[in-house]
């Protein structure tokens, strides 16, 4: 009997995060406006602060890092306003679910989605930056790492804001200062990587903390602003 538990249980996780990563994508462009914003914002830096390219490789983590995080606020509002529009969000209220479950499965999917793209996008507009090889690497993995924060920590932004018809901005308002700790560590630790004498792996491992700590409390904090909501 428990094994049918266990395989129901199984069945009804992979097919929510089937379901919300196909919403992710589809809805509103998904994975393709999330780069080519990143890439806008990428592109449009350079012109702004001239053609120093010392000073582009200087500053080249610190604006993908940004790139990244304006990227993850663009989407962050569909997170749950589809399913309260479409009466999917009372259902699953309803369910008996773990809602902190489901939020880290919507979490999840819409960062492999929207977010895993932007880390994939990376290197290459790194190239835009003149950023090294080394570079490149540590804020491609900096951002793998740290990424998923961003969409745990908007989630909670989201989770406030599903009742407001337009609460793009105020989601935004909520979640960047939130976010900065992340932004700062996922920085220092790109900067270290092509800095001699600081160590990367310090602000590296405050990074995944801050990641962990974010997995924890932001599914939680979440699903109790669904739970208000609903009421």
């Amino acid at each position: 009997m428990s094994e049918r538990t266990s395989g129901a249980t199984q069945g009804w996780i992979a097919a929510l995060f089937a379901r919300e990563l196909r919403l992710s994508v589809r809805v509103g462009g998904g994975a393709l406006i999330g780069v080519l914003f990143f890439l806008a914002v990428v592109t449009v830096i350079p012109f702004g602060v001239g053609p120093d390219l010392n000073l582009l490789a200087r500053i080249g983590p610190a604006i993908l890092w940004i790139g990244a995080l304006l990227a993850t606020l663009l989407g962050l509002d569909r997170l749950f306003q589809a399913d309260r529009d479409d009466g999917s969000l009372d259902l699953i209220l309803m369910s008996g679910r773990p809602l902190e479950l489901v939020v880290l499965l919507k979490c999840l999917s819409h960062w492999a989605g929207t977010g895993l793209p932007l880390v994939v996008a990376a290197p290459v507009l790194a190239i835009f930056l003149n950023l090294e090889p080394v570079a490149m690497g540590a804020v491609t993995l900096t951002l793998l790492v740290g990424t998923p924060a961003l969409t745990l920590i908007g989630a909670i932004g989201a989770a406030l804001t599903v009742s407001l018809r337009r609460g793009g901005l105020l989601l935004a308002v909520l979640v960047v200062p939130i976010a900065i700790p992340v932004l700062i560590f996922g920085v220092s630790a790109a900067d270290a990587a092509v800095t001699e004498p600081t160590p990367f792996l310090t602000p590296f491992l405050f990074l995944c903390a801050l990641t962990l700590i974010s997995a924890v409390i932001g599914p939680v904090a979440a699903a109790a602003a669904l739970r208000h909501a609903g009421d």
